[in-house]
């Protein structure tokens, strides 16, 4: 089997997955629907074709840079002719929450002739690629390149940290701990039960299934602009957690 690295930039990434009426949130990192859906647009599919085939594939995401959370709201009015005395009825104002700054690394586990043609896809899309919503286009090639082994083993020799310079230079210490969110190999793991799995995207029925999402792991990575060896400390590398970060969201 073979594993898929897919580096994920932007100025602003949404990756939603219980939005609700007026507020639009998003997960801290990158949703299995929102990948699956960024494929199938890279391979030309309709949002009525089937999608079977990369529902099996098996996910994860290591979070490279958090970012901040940042959040918009947007008003509305309904198309028609003013009132008499001038004026129009409008909607509830809409809350709409991304990701700002962040970067992430996905792998894709399967079989290396369905990931090669993503990774044909991806670098030679057909339809335009968004990370979460339209308004968020992603920033540089999405693929890294294919690599042999499990998921995890995959993420753990990706020792690159894929963080922007000035992150990489904010940061003294020589290795960071990243953290790193996967889909279940064991039926005896637990996770959080996250409803992530695009069964339909039909604009008429879209529907979604469950997925158990193991969170919790870190994985370490090289920082060569730090300056400090790490040392033993709470079990961090350095004394520092990159995910820190993230807990303000």
């Amino acid at each position: 089997m073979t594993v898929l690295l897919i580096r994920l930039a932007a100025p602003l990434q949404s990756w939603g997955d219980s939005s609700r009426f007026v507020q639009r949130t998003t997960r801290r990192e990158p949703t299995k629907s929102g990948i699956i859906g960024l494929i199938a647009a890279a391979q030309g599919r309709r949002r009525t074709d089937e999608i079977e085939d990369l529902v099996q594939l098996s996910y994860g995401v290591r979070t490279e840079q958090p970012g901040e959370l940042l959040r918009d709201f947007q008003t509305a009015q309904r198309w028609q002719s003013p009132k008499r005395d001038g004026s129009v009825d409008s909607m509830p104002l809409s809350y709409r929450y991304y990701l700002s700054d962040a970067v992430f690394l996905v792998g894709l586990h399967a079989d290396a002739s369905l990931l090669e043609g993503i990774e044909d896809a991806l670098r030679n899309p057909v339809f335009p690629l968004y990370l979460g919503r339209r308004s968020c286009p992603p920033d540089g090639i999405l693929p890294i390149g294919r690599r042999e082994g499990t998921l995890v083993e995959a993420m753990r020799k990706e020792r690159t940290w894929h963080a922007s310079a000035h992150v990489k230079r904010k940061e003294r210490n020589r290795r960071v701990l990243l953290p790193f969110a996967r889909d279940v190999v064991d039926e005896n793991e637990r996770g959080e039960t996250v409803r992530d799995i695009p069964l339909s995207f039909d604009p008429e029925r879209r529907e979604y299934g469950w997925r158990t999402v193991v969170t919790g792991e870190r994985i370490e990575v090289d920082n060569p602009d730090g300056t400090v060896e790490p040392t033993a400390h709470d079990g961090k590398a350095g004394g520092h957690d990159a995910f820190d970060l993230a807990k303000e969201f």
